[in-house]
């Protein structure tokens, strides 16, 4: 590997990984001695990188107007396009018109021959049949999540029965039919996941459940994944 090619790499890494990154992460992750660490997070610095910390404590690379744009791989173009082209198909109008605004940007800050291949990708996203639009804000609702506030909201289940809902949102899934939100609701005590489709009235209120999201999605991912092997076997037993 070239001095070039590993300053590049160590950039990216650090790009990547998760802040505040120990020298020790990096030399494994980049195959290299510490002592080659610390004298290329000096020379990136002296090129121009914004990198916080210091050996012990860990690196933060800041962004900075002034750093390199950031380089795609290939198939990391193609992952892109495909998402995206997809976010375009199945997310709500105003994610939509972000996903299509997105590509158009990648595309045009990308060298040329990857604009070439963004342009002509080998890879779409088609959908025979698209969820029903919402009836509410969803740009509301996902700002609610990051705030972290309750919100409030008329709701209409499977039978047609109509109630309210004060739920703390946590977070919004896009399946292949509906779109849901997964959160804790208040009424029921638990969580619940409700379709985009079939909610009102969409009020976001000043109750703040910070900083609870992170722990409550990732407690009702983890009941979602354990009912989904539940059905695995049973169907595994049926058979």
């Amino acid at each position: 590997m070239t001095r070039t090619h590993r300053l590049f790499q160590l950039m990216q890494t650090l790009r990547r990984m998760a802040p505040p990154i120990t020298a020790q992460s990096l030399a494994f992750e980049m195959d290299v001695s510490l002592r080659t660490i610390y004298r290329d997070i000096d020379e990136l610095r002296g090129l121009g990188a914004v990198i916080d910390g210091e050996a012990g404590f860990g690196f933060t690379l800041i962004e900075d107007a002034t750093l390199p744009p950031l380089g795609f791989e290939d198939d990391e173009l193609e992952a892109l396009v495909l998402g995206l082209r997809d976010v375009a198909v199945i997310g709500d109008p105003a994610l939509a018109r972000a996903a299509t605004s997105a590509l158009a940007k990648i595309q045009a800050r990308v060298p040329p021959r990857q604009a070439h291949r963004l342009k002509h990708a080998v890879l779409d996203a088609r959908r025979y049949w698209r969820p029903d639009p919402p009836r509410i804000d969803v740009g509301k609702l996902r700002q609610a999540a990051w705030d972290e506030v309750c919100i409030h909201f008329a709701y209409q289940d499977a039978k047609g029965d109509q109630t309210t809902r004060t739920v703390k949102p946590l977070g919004i899934v896009y399946m292949e039919s509906t779109n849901m939100l997964l959160a804790w609701c208040m009424l029921r005590e638990d969580f619940r996941a409700f379709r985009l489709d079939r909610m009102d009235e969409l009020l976001v209120t000043r109750d703040s459940f910070r900083p609870h999201r992170v722990s409550l999605l990732r407690d009702h991912l983890a009941r979602l994944r354990a009912e989904v092997h539940e059905v695995a076997k049973d169907r595994t037993a049926d058979n």
